[in-house]
């Protein structure tokens, strides 16, 4: 919330007596001075918002860490990776649910892909753009005995091709030129998109268009030493659960497929979380010693350097790895932390585990949750806490701000009023003093003449 800092004008008094300056004075000092403890309470506000905007600074640096406790527990466990014997032959990509272990793929064929293509018409195709194979408006294209019916949007080879590729029916289209570049001959070509022997029919209704070039053939592959040979419509096959395998050539022997728990993403979270803890520290520490901010002295600012303090000298007691020095993560002597890559990953991947443990069941991942969520909990925490408690003192003083600008406007108006009445009495007075004086000095002038 905002403060109330507007502050009182002074009006300019204008009155006619010679003592209107005066009074101008006069009410510039009583303004002032009642306008005293309205300022003080404004730079109270001042101060105290100076304290919300620190603890919002301060917020931020610890919802960093947190999050990036959440981006440790996700990578814990490892995700899994794939690797092979011979990418020449195959690739291999895994999801999440992928399974450790070691596979084996034969590539026995690759297959092919079923085409078919147009052929000489009555009217050579030199310009695809403006030309096509018939005139008709609307053709049928048959796939395996499915039907489906294609409405170019123009009467051109370039939109017979357009409007095939946006059909669902399982095939691709293209053009190809197979004259010479100073006599094209275009040519409507059809492909499957699946390995197998599809049988691809275009018509006009009148006509048949096509004519296979090629009958395809399904790709052939054999896993884990099994002698059965497998087919399949696609280059992509899925060896197990999380594991898809991308044929690439074929082969006279079995290749390996090796899926294992690759840990980058927990390292890269844990160098992450030493960057934002080193954030943490000093935004705590920009708060104490001789230039400390506006929370110098606060209690607040006390917790949260606890707060860091036990997540940085967290210990299991026990096994490979029972500290963060043990993970990579070591602090100075100045309370920054560093990452060591090379000592984590010389680590044992179950003892890295067991240490860390998750956010609900142990190790220094509830530990450590449970201290942030102490402090940057959007409930209960202690930032939040602290923010509301400034925030009701702001708004009383705010109250009091609007009291005493009324307080004061009214002493104002009630003073501006009499200082008026005031000047007008004397400006009186002194018209009265300037008539009897003109009178008695007309007076002494007439008998000065009348005696000479």
């Amino acid at each position: 919330m905002s403060s109330s800092t507007s502050s009182i004008s002074i009006p300019t008094f204008t009155g006619s007596s010679t003592f209107s300056s005066s009074f101008q004075q006069v009410l510039t000092r009583a303004v002032q001075t009642a306008s005293l403890p309205m300022q003080q309470m404004q730079n109270n506000v001042t101060s105290l918002t100076d304290q919300q905007t620190a603890l919002t600074t301060l917020e931020a640096a610890f919802e960093s860490l947190d999050s990036d406790l959440q981006s440790i527990g996700s990578a814990v466990g490892g995700s899994p990776s794939a690797s092979v014997s011979d990418s020449s032959v195959v690739s291999a990509t895994t999801t999440s649910s992928a399974l450790a272990g070691t596979y084996s793929i034969q590539v026995d064929s690759l297959g092919s892909y079923s085409t078919a293509g147009s052929q000489a018409g009555s009217t050579t195709i030199t310009d695809p753009t403006t030309e096509n194979l018939s005139s008709a408006s609307s053709f049928t294209l048959t796939v395996n005995g499915t039907s489906t019916t294609i409405t170019p949007t123009d009467n051109s080879l370039d939109g017979l091709v357009s409007a095939i590729n946006s059909s669902s029916a399982g095939v691709q289209a293209t053009v190809v030129n197979v004259g010479s570049n100073s006599s094209p001959d275009y040519r409507l070509v059809v492909t499957s998109n699946s390995l197998a022997a599809d049988s691809i029919q275009l018509s006009d209704g009148s006509s048949d268009l096509l004519s296979t070039i090629s009958t395809g053939s399904a790709a052939t592959y054999q896993v884990n030493g099994s002698s059965t040979v497998i087919e399949s419509s696609s280059r992509q096959v899925t060896l197990s659960q999380g594991l898809t395998v991308t044929m690439l050539d074929t082969s006279s022997e079995p290749v390996s497929v090796t899926v294992s728990s690759n840990y980058s993403s927990l390292e890269s979270a844990l160098s992450t979380f030493a960057t934002d803890y080193n954030s943490a520290v000093s935004a705590v520490n920009n708060q104490v010693g001789q230039d400390a901010g506006a929370l110098s002295g606060q209690s607040i600012v006390y917790t949260l350097k606890d707060v860091l303090r036990n997540i940085s000298q967290y210990s299991s007691g026990s096994g490979a790895v029972s500290s963060l020095s043990d993970l990579g993560l070591s602090v100075d002597g100045n309370g920054k932390m560093s990452f060591d890559s090379s000592t984590f990953s010389a680590q044992n991947a179950t003892a890295i585990t067991e240490f860390l443990g998750s956010a609900t069941t142990g190790g220094f991942m509830q530990t450590a949750t449970n201290d942030l969520s102490s402090v940057d909990d959007m409930g209960s925490g202690a930032l939040e806490s602290e923010y509301a408690t400034l925030q009701t003192q702001v708004d009383h003083l705010n109250q009091q701000i609007t009291d005493e600008q009324t307080r004061i406007t009214d002493m104002e108006t009630n003073l501006e009023s009499q200082l008026t009445q005031a000047d007008a009495a004397i400006a009186t007075l002194q018209s009265q003093k300037t008539y009897y004086e003109d009178l008695f000095q007309a007076e002494y002038y007439s008998n000065s003449s009348s005696g000479s």
